[in-house]
Formats: structure tokens, C-alpha cells, sequence
């Protein structure tokens, strides 16, 4: 096992392609982060003003709160998995080309759960976007239409 300097060259270019990729996977975990910081605080403004008094209005977004931060979850969970297979890909690439190990099945399989993971991500994240959209606009319709009554 006498790995020359240009062989960890060649260990590095295979590796970089994946690397990439992990940078791209830890930023959307950062902003997905960010949005559950996001729900949560708003959770604890709408849970503190509940127990002062019953509020519909409260109540129905905070189902919708909690709705969307079980689909954020879902989504840092598949791209927290999605994170770690690609570091197994790394890991495996350069294990399996310094040492010589027949490694390709296993890196090509961590590899395409890897998108699988990554792949739930995006369609949980979109899911919750849509939600928060949605809710959004009903309230607005709400808004205009309360809006309408009193000038009206």
C-alpha cells in the first residue's frame, strides 16, 4: 500500500465532484434551518397569546404551523441522510482507490440514495412552500374581504 503523490491527486479529483455537491447539500440544510427557526418562534408568539384567550385565527395557523414543521423536518431529515451518504461516496472513493478495494457497486448505491434523499428534500420542501403559500393567500382573501365589508 505505497500510495505515490500522484495518486492522491487522483484521489482528489474523484472526490471533488461529490464535494460540490455536499457544499450545495449543507446550504440548503442552512436555509431550511432558518425556516424552522422561523415556524418555531412564530409558534411560541401564537402559544403565548393562546393562553391568554381562545382564538380561532390562532389556532387554525398554528395547525398550519405545525403542519409545516413536520414537512421541514422531513426535508432536513432527507437532506441530513442525503449529507451523509455523500460523505460515504467520499469516503469510499478514496478508500477504495488508495487500498485498491472493489468498491463501485457500494459507491454507485450511495450515491443514488443519496439523490434519493436529496430528491425528498426538495419535494417536502416545495410541500411546505406550498403550504405557507396557501395559507398566505387565505388570509389576505380574508383580509380584503373584511376589509370590503367595513368599507362597504
Amino acid at each position: 500500500m505505497n500510495i505515490q503523490i500522484s495518486d492522491i491527486g487522483h484521489m482528489i479529483q474523484l472526490a471533488i465532484a461529490p464535494v460540490f455537491l455536499l457544499t450545495g447539500v449543507a446550504t440548503k440544510l442552512t436555509v431550511l434551518t432558518n425556516r424552522l427557526g422561523r415556524i418555531i418562534d412564530r409558534t411560541r408568539v401564537l402559544e403565548d397569546r393562546l393562553r391568554i384567550g381562545p382564538n380561532d385565527e390562532y389556532t387554525e395557523e398554528l395547525g398550519t404551523l405545525y403542519t409545516r414543521s413536520h414537512l421541514i423536518n422531513y426535508a432536513i431529515t432527507s437532506s441530513t441522510a442525503c449529507g451523509f451518504l455523500v460523505c460515504l461516496v467520499i469516503a469510499m472513493l478514496f478508500l477504495g482507490d488508495s487500498a485498491n478495494i472493489k468498491l463501485d457497486r457500494y459507491i454507485a448505491a450511495s450515491f443514488v440514495l443519496a439523490m434519493f434523499g436529496l430528491i425528498f428534500s426538495f419535494v417536502f420542501f416545495l410541500r411546505e412552500i406550498f403550504i405557507s403559500s396557501r395559507f398566505m393567500r387565505m388570509r389576505h382573501d380574508v383580509s380584503l374581504a373584511s376589509g370590503e365589508r367595513r368599507t362597504g
